[in-house]
Formats: C-alpha cells, structure tokens, sequence
C-alpha cells in the first residue's frame, strides 16, 4: 500500500466543497453520488444518519500520517456520517471507539487501511474500494466503457480491483506492470471469469494505443505529454500522481486524482 505523506492530505478537508464542484463537472456526479454507485446502494437511502464512525490512530511501523485521520473524518462528516477521531490510538483506541457507540471503525497502518462494521462483521479494503470507486468514475467520464480498450498501469490491489470493475462494465482491459509477473497473474484471473483482457510488456506502445487510462501505479510521471491529447482521459488513484505537472494544468478537466476522498467515501458506502 502507498504510504501517504503529510503534504498530500493536508488540504483535503478545506477543499471537499471545491473538489466536489470539480467531480460533479468532470463526471457529472458528486462524491457521495460516486461512492453509492460504486457501492450499488440507492443514494436516497445511504446516509444512515446518525451513524457513528470512529476513525483511529495507529503507530505501528512508520507510525502516523500527521493529518491523516483529520483528513478521513472529514470526508466522512462532508458525506453526512457521525464520525470522530479517538484520543486513543491502536487498541485503546479501538476500545474508546467501541464504548462511544462506533458502529464502523476506519483504521490504517502500513500495510492496510479498512474499515470494519461492528454489527456486520463486513470488513473493506481500500485497494478494493478505490479501485471500485475510480472505474466508477471514469465509467460518467467516458459515458460507459462498453468495447471501449482500457489501459490499467499498475496490477497492485487497487489495479486489481479497477480491472475487473472495467470488464464488467464492457470495457476491453490491457495490464501493464513493471512486474510481468503480476500483469500476467492478474490477465489469466480475468480471462477464467471470461472476461477479455491482455499484457502490455512496452509502456510507451501501450499508451500510444489508449485513449483511455487507469493510473494505478506508485510512479511519478510516468505518462509522458506525447501520450497525452485531447481525447485523453484518465483517472489516477496511484499517488503521487503519473502525469507531469504542465500537462495536469493543460488537460486537467479530463484527469480524474485525488489522495483519499474516493477511495475513503467508496469505503463508507461499501461498508455499512
């Protein structure tokens, strides 16, 4: 998993109303609407108010992000959710969590980032839920995805989870990864559930071929401005983000990137 750094989050909650005018024009859905549709739950019905949700600090390995569960609180307020971070972290926290009447707990280290509802036992992964959210998205951005190619770059859990989400909805997915090994892996799992799909072994060829671009990757500019046009479009869950800064400005109205919210609200909706 990506470990996130503090200057990538510390704008996130000052920001949510503008990154959701954003959203809304880039894919003609906000975040919540994004993050129900991806959950397949009926947006009218997905709010469950007054649910408490505990976010909690965790120190193992590197220890904690500093803004990151300000960040994830945030978010979940902006979508309507009861939620509060614990003064507690690791298991105190978890038990502070509880005894405040927490239903779901979101919880990260350096390996994992879910959340789990307490009634259900559901757990989700944030690999799986961005990957889910982010193909959603690019699904209003590209008005559907049927027989339409589709470059993944990264077959990590959150590639992964957005191949097999494009197939679903039709669309043809081509793998790259630096890793043949795990583009391949990921390539004969989607064609043993009938769905086509093939390995990209040169990078270059492979983006001078798509119009259409999942950035799932930890690489930095790794989509160069000759494979970037005006029918481009692409959507960048990988921090930091693949494509070069002029070219970010230059097309930004068809590069969907963010560091947490839809990943964090895809979450919530898968989970309770």
């Amino acid at each position: 998993m990506t470990r996130l750094k503090e200057d990538d989050i510390s704008k996130v909650v000052a920001g949510l109303t503008q990154y959701d005018v954003e959203l809304i024009s880039k894919t003609g859905c906000s975040l919540k609407a994004i993050a129900a549709r991806a959950a397949q739950r009926d947006l009218d019905n997905s709010s469950a108010p007054g649910l408490k949700i505990a976010v909690i600090p965790v120190t193992s390995g590197q220890g904690i992000i500093g803004g990151f569960t300000t960040a994830v609180a945030g978010i979940l307020d902006y979508l309507g959710f009861d939620a509060f971070i614990t003064q507690n972290s690791d298991v105190a926290g978890i038990a502070e969590a509880i005894h405040g009447g927490a239903e779901v707990l979101f919880a990260a280290d350096d390996h994992k980032f879910i959340a789990f509802n307490l009634k259900t036992g559901m757990i989700v992964d944030n690999g799986e839920a961005t990957g889910r959210g982010y193909i959603t998205a690019l699904n209003q951005m590209c008005c559907g995805l049927t027989e339409k190619p589709v470059l993944v770059i990264g077959a990590g859990p959150v590639g992964r989870s957005a191949a097999g989400l494009i197939a679903k909805l039709g669309g043809l997915v081509s793998v790259y990864d630096i890793d043949v090994t795990a583009s391949r892996a990921l390539v004969d799992e989607l064609r043993k559930q009938g769905q086509p799909a093939k390995v990209e072994t040169d990078l270059d060829y492979a983006l001078s071929r798509h119009q259409v671009i999942v950035d799932a990757s930890p690489a930095e500019d790794i989509i160069p401005p000759r494979h970037i046009t005006e029918r481009t479009i692409i959507a960048a869950p990988g921090v930091p983000l693949g494509v070069p800064p002029e070219q970010r400005r230059k097309h930004g109205a068809r590069i969907l990137h963010d560091p947490l919210q839809i990943g964090v609200a895809t979450m919530c909706f898968l989970v309770i």
